[in-house]
């Protein structure tokens, strides 16, 4: 008969890794078919009975591979939305606006005719966050892969985006980090940073103004990044909440389990 670790590894393997069964199709046939029987049986059988070690009958290692499986499904639907055209700008939550320390920028600016080239320039600054969103995933999935299985197991039981809160306090920075030249390079690519410096020099010559020049990247990055964890966020909160947004057998199980 099996052991306890020799189960938990059968279900991870089954659950996670299909590619493993590809070698040998009868015997994933004959899984399929019979769910409830044979070694898939004893497994789920071994793993849903309480023990030493365990949560609701879940070990910790379950708990830690469901946890990180929402926040992967989290992060690759979050930062699809986000991608998508006006997935920043028609977005309330998302939108990124003139600078707040400069926004006597904009409002100056309207006032003299320039309003288009400021809305221009908003618009200009939400496509590059939208294009940078597309490379953002990964970015965040390595971070995932650190989360401890002791750190799952509390966060199992926290609030709705405890995860996504533990994600932003041990890696958020890091992210900022990493996400900086993929904005930048999206802003020149989207000519927010053309526009924006157009912008700012022509406010600058008004007489009797204090001269701004707030870093473009970095505020454009911090608001980038925030949007994705609003969406990841969403995403969470609803894999917790939603029967049907659990996907896979393990996030069924795991999050049944809280």
């Amino acid at each position: 008969m099996m052991n306890k670790h020799a189960l938990t590894a059968g279900l991870l393997a089954i659950t996670l890794s299909t590619a493993s069964f590809a070698q040998d199709s009868t015997r994933r046939d004959s899984v399929r078919q019979k769910p409830t029987g044979g070694i898939f049986g004893k497994i789920l059988e071994a793993v849903t009975q309480p023990s030493a070690g365990t949560s609701g009958g879940l070990s910790n290692l379950d708990i830690a591979s469901g946890l990180k499986e929402a926040l992967r499904i989290g992060v690759n639907n979050g930062a699809e939305q986000a991608s998508r055209l006006d997935g920043y700008f028609k977005n309330p939550l998302l939108k990124i606006a003139f600078p707040p320390e400069a926004q006597n920028v904009a409002n100056k600016l309207r006032q003299i005719g320039f309003g288009k080239q400021v809305d221009q320039f908003e618009l200009s600054l939400n496509r590059a966050a939208e294009d940078a969103a597309k490379k953002a995933a990964p970015v965040f999935v390595k971070a995932i892969t650190s989360m401890s299985i002791q750190d799952a197991v509390g966060i199992l039981r926290g609030t709705d985006d405890a995860a996504t809160q533990y994600l932003r306090r041990t890696s958020g920075q890091q992210l900022v980090t990493e996400f900086t030249p993929i904005i930048d390079n999206a802003l020149a690519k989207n000519n927010a940073t053309k526009y924006y410096s157009s912008l700012v020099t022509t406010y600058n010559k008004l007489p009797f103004v204090q001269k701004v020049n707030p870093n473009l990247t970095e505020y454009a990055t911090n608001k980038a990044v925030d949007g994705l964890f609003i969406l990841v966020a969403q995403e969470e909160k609803k894999i917790r909440e939603n029967p049907a947004a659990r996907v896979t057998d393990l996030l069924k199980r795991v999050f049944s389990k809280q």
